[in-house]
């Protein structure tokens, strides 16, 4: 629990002008509501002496006064204090998403993209209870409870006593309760993160659930989940529905000891019928207080188990980061030379790459085939640094590229990955989603590259073409070269597609390679490709077999070697032969 408080101390810090006044308006609106008993029992002990009807009206005047300015500073109390707590949940959820956008892939495979949004949905709403009507209630109650104690104690100290008799049996079941509502709640936060991963993942692949018609299945499978998430939840509901029928009963008590012992001592002449009723109104002020005393003990048990969960998140340390030392700056001009030292990269404990060395030469075009699961794509990530190597290095223009700063090295780097992703945003945002400056021209110029024009000239909406969620409008050659397209219009110094022309026909893909030659002049390009077509015109081809280069040379070269590579090239003309059969 200190934890969670010390973390949101600076957040507090932030707002501490709204929440001084808000305090303020605290203190004023606790002060006014300690003072209405007090007129209470002087106008009834007035009465009672027999002063004028005019000195009563007068004391309840003064009264209606006194609630008049105890509601507008609890109107102030209210507007500062939980205003402060929205402006904290603005700073938090900003905080979170950019510490999100800075943890590495290793972070996001870990954690499911559900748990992800239930903690910035669920948690951030449990921690904003807690810093706002959480603190405000604390405060309320600990200075309300302090001035009705003390001027209750002031009248009779003997009956005070007595009214705070049943005190530490309430502590007792407030601190007990709290406990188990707190471990409740956290059991609760992780199956509602579990449900929520297990609905993302059903809605995104929902075309593969009906494609195996497994709807049923993942709906028993859903109502399981449902079911253990219900039962969690009405364990909480049965702790709570004890715990306030026992609260309450235990705040009955104290009336009951009040209206006994103070009634006593009202007949025997040793307190007078103003200060009794004085006692029953403090005792009326101390009800939301020792009631609230609960619900705030729950709100802070909540704040502070969602709090732990969302700090996960923010101590994680990115694996792929800027030097503690200070980042080297790229070089300018960048020439784009790329060299691997002995490089080793393990994944799940397996070698990914084993001993890699290869010099790419600044302005050269250099393909990497080889079968599926042999390293392409670990090998690449490397050079926008998406991973660093296990063993070895690996250098641009000399230098390693881990005395670079993430951020300013990619900005140097275009990548084309091979699962596309685009933006459910217009074709020309998702085109200049690397750059929001670009201008229509750009974008037209980019997607021609790609060979993407055309097909966007036979959209109605021609660029302003919604792509739906994750490009789901679209074909997949189509998402393939809007990809292309984004990372063309960086004009980058190294570009990098990894297999990103699976998707095209051998004649789109024809047309696209010398778009790309022509835009790639002078670059470094790197392609991934299962196909010899896509690569036979570079200057450098790397076969790659279990993590290991097996070959590595031009295209007239490989076949000459009658190698894996030459083996890849017969099939793939055999398969094309039968094709036009």
């Amino acid at each position: 629990m200190k934890e969670a408080w010390r973390t949101s101390l600076p957040y507090f810090a932030r707002h501490r002008r709204n929440l001084f006044l808000g305090f303020g308006a605290l203190v004023a609106k606790s002060i006014a509501g300690a003072a209405w008993p007090l007129m209470l029992k002087q106008g009834i002990d007035r009465i009672t002496q027999g002063f004028s009807v005019e000195a009563v009206w007068w004391l309840a005047g003064a009264i209606v006064v006194l609630s008049a300015v105890k509601g507008l500073f609890q109107y102030w109390m209210r507007v500062l204090l939980i205003g402060v707590s929205r402006d904290i949940e603005y700073d938090l959820r900003n905080d979170l998403f950019a510490k999100l956008l800075s943890l590495s892939a290793d972070f996001h495979g870990r954690l499911r993209t559900g748990d992800i949004m239930a903690r910035l949905t669920s948690d951030l709403n449990a921690v904003r209870m807690m810093q706002g009507p959480g603190v405000m209630y604390w405060c309320e109650t600990i200075l309300t409870f302090v001035l009705a104690v003390g001027v209750m104690a002031s009248a009779d100290w003997r009956l005070t006593l007595a009214a705070l008799l049943p005190a530490p049996l309430i502590t007792y079941v407030v601190v007990h309760f709290g406990q188990k509502i707190h471990k409740r709640f956290e059991a609760i936060q992780s199956m509602f993160s579990s449900i929520s991963s297990r609905v993302q993942e059903n809605i995104t692949g929902v075309r593969v659930i009906r494609a195996y018609v497994q709807e049923e299945a993942e709906l028993q499978r859903f109502e399981t989940l449902n079911r253990d998430y219900i039962e969690r939840n009405l364990k909480l509901v049965r702790d709570t529905g004890i715990f306030y029928p026992l609260l309450g009963a235990l705040v009955s008590l104290t009336f009951l000891i009040v209206l006994g012992v103070g009634g006593s001592r009202v007949l025997s002449g040793q307190l007078s019928l103003g200060e009794f009723v004085m006692f029953q109104g403090y005792m009326n002020m101390l009800v939301w207080p020792l009631i609230a005393f609960g619900w705030v003990t729950n709100l802070t048990q909540r704040g502070t188990a969602s709090m732990k969960r969302l700090m996960e998140i923010m101590n994680e340390t990115p694996s792929i980061a800027a030097p503690a030392a200070g980042s080297r700056a790229v070089p300018t001009p960048l020439r784009g030379e790329i060299e691997f030292r002995n490089v080793r990269v393990e994944h799940a404990g397996r070698p990914a790459l084993d001993g890699i060395s290869l010099r790419i030469a600044a302005g050269s075009t250099v393909a990497i085939v080889g079968p599926t699961g042999c390293g392409k794509t670990t090998l690449v990530s490397l050079i926008p640094r998406l991973r660093d190597p296990n063993e070895g290095a690996v250098l641009l223009d000399g230098i390693d590229l881990r005395e670079f700063d993430p951020a300013v090295l990619r900005q140097s780097i275009g990548f084309v990955p091979q699962e596309t992703f685009l933006f459910s945003t217009t074709l020309a945002d998702n085109i200049a989603f690397g750059d929001r400056t670009a201008s229509q021209t750009r974008i037209e110029a980019a997607a021609s590259a790609a060979g993407l024009a055309s097909d966007i000239a036979g959209f109605p909406l021609g660029y302003e073409t919604l792509v739906g969620e994750r490009g789901i409008s679209l074909s997949g050659g189509q998402k393939q070269r809007t990809a292309i397209a984004r990372a063309l219009l960086r004009q980058p110094r190294i570009l990098i597609l990894d297999d990103a022309l699976s998707s095209v026909d051998t004649v789109t893909e024809d047309r696209i390679l010398h778009a790309l030659a022509q835009e790639t002049a002078g670059r470094t390009a790197i392609l991934i490709s299962h196909r010899v077509s896509t690569v036979k015109d570079a200057d450098q081809i790397i076969v790659l077999e279990s993590g290991k280069i097996a070959e590595q040379g031009t295209h007239e070269e490989l076949l000459t070697l009658n190698g894996a590579y030459a083996n890849l090239h017969r099939k793939q003309l055999l398969e094309e032969a039968i094709e036009t059969a």
